[in-house]
């Protein structure tokens, strides 16, 4: 079986600390891997290496079987690498669509009009249940609600990689439950998720 994603000796370090020492991974197409660890423990920095947001200082990311390079995010999602930050980047004046459509890149829509934007988005968030307002202003929108734009617009890249970064830490019980039958039905459909976290119950 070929592996979506395999990492051989990722090492990335910054001054005073090694945050990756020579980390190897394999991940599974319909896997979800739990990345697990406390603060500080390097999960973040691995993730980004993925994502392409942090260069390694040594190792190799093997991507469907292909060694590749990811030097931006942009080349990642290219890929259909997508990743879900802790902190949102959402403009809060902006309206849900208007969130999506910034923050997606010409890959993932070329020449794509907000009209059609707005059938995917209509789509992915009935097929996924992801219960949003394309014309809501995102700063009328509860903390889950957030979240769940960010979700939608990395599933509007049709990744085959989802990673998310600690994705609970301000979830309610209810959208902490919504989001794991979310996610179990992208890993269904044989999408890998890297799961960032360090609650061992949620786990």
């Amino acid at each position: 079986m070929t592996f979506r994603l395999e990492l051989r000796r990722i090492t990335k370090q910054y001054p005073g600390v090694r945050a990756n020492d020579a980390v190897s991974l394999k991940v599974r197409p319909g896997e979800i891997h739990a990345v697990l660890g406390e603060n500080g423990a390097g999960k973040s920095t691995l993730m980004k290496i993925i994502f392409g947001a942090v260069k390694p200082d040594a190792g190799e990311v093997v991507f469907n079987g292909q060694a590749v390079h990811i030097r931006s995010p942009q080349e990642a999602r290219a890929l259909g690498i997508s990743m879900v930050f802790q902190h949102f980047s959402l403009f809060d004046s902006l309206s849900v669509l208007e969130n999506i459509a910034l923050g997606l890149s010409a890959r993932c829509s070329p020449g794509q009009s907000l009209v059609q934007l707005r059938q995917r988005f209509e789509t992915i968030t009935a097929s996924y249940g992801l219960q949003l307002d394309a014309d809501r202003p995102v700063q009328s929108l509860s903390v889950g609600e957030r979240q769940r734009v960010e979700l939608t617009r990395a599933l509007l890249g049709s990744p085959r990689l989802l990673i998310l970064d600690e994705p609970t830490s301000v979830l309610t019980p209810q959208a902490v439950d919504s989001l794991f039958v979310t996610l179990r039905q992208l890993a269904a459909e044989g999408c890998a998720i890297l799961y960032i976290s360090h609650k061992l119950d949620e786990i």
